[in-house]
């Protein structure tokens, strides 16, 4: 089941195809805390990421999204980037989930706030 998921979706993982290029040609750089896999080519031109479970791109931290950019040559498991101490951990993003931002007065609120810097227009008060 798993080899028919990989052959057939691209979102989970890695394809076949990629799994072939990541053998054939890739060289493991390094690993993120969710357990995402980093190569590059043997002469260092491309660099790509093996997603742990679900392909999202904000899963990637800003050191190793850095990295795979050509933003450094380093990887973060060589060269660690010096953080400021108000820097908060990386998050993935929430948008369509439970936990997404919701802002004050949405009616996506259990309890929405009642506005009362406007009325609202109805065709028969005049």
């Amino acid at each position: 089941m798993n080899f028919l998921l990989r052959l057939l979706t691209w979102w989970n993982g890695q394809t076949l195809g990629t799994q072939i290029f990541t053998a054939r040609r890739g060289v493991k750089v390094g690993e993120d805390d969710q357990g995402n896999v980093f190569y590059q080519t043997r002469d260092g031109k491309r660099r790509w990421v093996i997603y742990n479970g679900e392909s999202e791109a904000s899963r990637v931290s800003p050191d190793w999204h850095g990295w795979l950019h050509f933003t450094w040559d380093e990887p973060p498991t060589k060269a660690a980037l010096p953080h400021k101490a108000w820097e908060k951990p990386h998050q993935e993003n929430m948008t369509g989930t439970p936990l997404a931002y919701v802002p004050r007065g949405s009616i996506l609120l259990e309890h929405p706030v009642k506005r009362q810097d406007y009325e609202a227009w109805s065709p028969d008060a005049q």
